[in-house]
Order: C-alpha cells, then sequence, then structure tokens
C-alpha cells in the first residue's frame, strides 16, 4: 500500500478531513475533529492507528510490523509498518476498525449524521 491509497482509503470514509496540525510531514486523518490514523508523508515507514486495547495487545504478539503507537497512548494506538510485512488488507480492516472506534465515542447526534 503507497501513501496515495491509503489517504484515497481514509478519504472515503463519511465525515473525515485531513490536516497537518503537527508539521508539513504529517498527516493527519480526522472524523468529527478526532484523530484516527496519521501517517509520514515523505517516508510513508509506517501510521498510527487507534486500536482496542485488547485487540492491540493481540496485533503486536501476532505481527513483527505492529508495535505500540509511537509518541501516541500506547495502550490506544498501533504503529504499523508499512514495509509489507503487514498485509494491505489488514491496514485497511485496522483502519477501518479505528475509523469505527472514534465515530462510536462521538456523540449520537454527530453518529447520526455521519451515517446520513
Amino acid at each position: 500500500m503507497n501513501i496515495e491509497s491509503f489517504r484515497r482509503h481514509c478519504l472515503e470514509k463519511p465525515g473525515v478531513t485531513e490536516e497537518t496540525p503537527f508539521g508539513p510531514d504529517t498527516l493527519v486523518f480526522k472524523v468529527a475533529g478526532k484523530m484516527f490514523a496519521l501517517a509520514d508523508l515523505n517516508n510513508f515507514e509506517s501510521v498510527n492507528l487507534k486500536c482496542d486495547p485488547e485487540r492491540a495487545v493481540e496485533l503486536r504478539e501476532e505481527h513483527e510490523g505492529i508495535m505500540p503507537g509511537h509518541h501516541m497512548n500506547k495502550m490506544h494506538w498501533n504503529t504499523v509498518l508499512m514495509d509489507g510485512s503487514v498485509r494491505d488488507a489488514l491496514v485497511r480492516d485496522l483502519l477501518d476498525h479505528s475509523y469505527a472506534l472514534v465515530v462510536a465515542s462521538l456523540p449520537r447526534k454527530v453518529q447520526e449524521q455521519l451515517q446520513g
């Protein structure tokens, strides 16, 4: 997966915005103002994705390319290496999971607006 396909998958989701609040090198994807994905624009060596804490531990044990979130809350975020060690299908699944976790934490009214 490259940065463009990752970006496209993020932007296909309802209510998603992209920003660079940490400087021009880090692309941040948000839904209703809350982050669910971060990516390095220059190298695209890894992405940070929100994850259910129990699932996060399981993923880290099963995949060498998934580790505690770099510069993030390590309980709720994973860093996923984009070197091919994690299948693209799993990256997309984890991205969908991250988005869903953030949406589930939003007020019901906002959730309903996102659904349509």
